[in-house]
């Protein structure tokens, strides 16, 4: 099956920053949840995708060709939604639609009103008077209306409500039924992503940590809690993002690397992503630190 993004050790430096060796694909029919701290290089990495930025090496595919080569016809196909309004503020959206409509050669209409009926939007409101939540679904609304077959979300739900978001998350879910399409979900906020994503990609510090199925994810840690003075130089080696207070600690543990002697000694909880990506990134700032 034709995949929907490869991107193969792609590099871009900056005078103060460099995204190194990024390795991540997304198959038809698939949510996958883009994370990492700020200055990770999430924005980086999808200003090259989308080729606003020129890479410095490594390759980059969607729908199996090369994003540069074949730009033009590639973005005929990708719906874009971004975390703040880029639509003419003095428009409302039926007049705003007649400017965006003619660049897609797929428009169409019907499922264009279909949307914005489905989204409640007012026709003729201007889009300066729209709340944040209102922009986001008419985002959504124009990628969908010229059948984009990947949609690339770029902090989407940040500063939403969580009805909004609740709405959103749902809408998004049914995109992907058909298993035509794929969603690549760029955000900081990690509980959308627990709700919805099917594949986790994680960089810090332009760096790959892992692109993994987020169930396989979830599994390979968990977080345990209980006494410092249990903490030899063993226990210690095997912590990730170790956080020491009063008289106790908390940290995060590999699955396998789970010693059966600690059983009755710490408090074990399953992880959600959110803990996965902090401890990962604590024991990353430790280890720059210590070095």
């Amino acid at each position: 099956m034709e995949k929907i993004l490869e991107i193969n050790n792609l590099n871009k430096s900056f005078q103060d920053f460099a995204l190194k060796d990024i390795s991540f694909s997304l198959e038809p029919g698939y949510i996958m949840g883009f994370i990492g701290p700020n200055g990770a290089g999430k924005s980086t990495t999808i200003k090259l995708i989308m080729n606003l930025l020129k890479k410095d090496s490594g390759e980059i595919k969607i729908f199996g060709k090369d994003h540069v080569r074949y730009e033009k016809e590639i973005k005929e196909d990708i719906g874009f939604v971004y975390d703040q309004n880029h639509f003419y503020d003095n428009l409302s959206i039926t007049d705003m639609t007649k400017i965006l409509a003619p660049f897609y050669k797929k428009w169409d209409q019907a499922r264009y009103l279909h949307y914005i009926e489905q989204f409640e939007l007012p026709k003729h409101r201007l889009i300066k008077e729209f709340s944040k939540g209102m922009v986001m679904k008419y985002s959504l609304a124009v990628a969908l209306s010229h059948q984009a077959r990947f949609i690339i979300m770029d902090e989407p739900t940040a500063g939403l409500d969580p009805i909004i978001r609740s709405e959103l998350l749902d809408i998004l879910y049914e995109i992907i039924q058909d298993e035509t399409a794929s969603i690549l979900f760029s955000t900081h906020i990690t509980k959308d992503l627990d709700k919805i994503a099917d594949y986790i990609t994680f960089i810090n510090r332009g760096n790959m940590v892992f692109s993994r199925p987020k169930d396989e994810i979830l599994e390979s840690y968990r977080v345990v809690k209980g006494d410092k003075n249990i903490l030899t130089g063993a226990i210690r080696k095997k912590l990730i993002g170790l956080k020491e207070h009063g008289v106790g600690f908390e940290a995060m543990l590999a699955t396998k690397d789970w010693d059966n002697s600690l059983q009755e000694r710490v408090l074990i909880e399953p992880p959600n992503l959110e803990d996965i990506m902090i401890y990962t990134v604590r024991e990353d700032r430790q280890n720059k630190i210590d070095s």
